[in-house]
């Protein structure tokens, strides 16, 4: 399993637009993919729901794991999302 922390630079957090593209990306892996606060039980980052009750704040630091061929790639690519204010693009 790979494993990645990130902290969210959108200035909302993982609310709303940001929450939208990340679950999107996350999606467009087709792998299993999920995030969720250091110590605390994850949820499925292809969920928009679920990662929008995650309620991930602007400047948290967040886990994200992924099962499959190309999870390592895959979650490069999505912490390099989350490192950018999505906002402010």
């Amino acid at each position: 399993m790979a494993t990645r922390i990130v902290t969210i630079a959108s200035s909302v957090g993982l609310h709303a637009r940001p929450a939208s593209l990340f679950v999107q990306a996350a999606n467009a892996t087709g792998l299993d993919i999920e995030i969720g606060r250091p110590d605390e039980e994850s949820v499925d980052a292809t969920s928009i729901l679920g990662v929008m009750a995650l309620g991930a704040r602007h400047g948290e630091q967040i886990v994200l794991t992924a099962e499959g061929d190309g999870a390592d790639e895959a979650l490069d690519s999505l912490v390099e999302l989350l490192s950018r204010d999505l906002d402010a693009e």
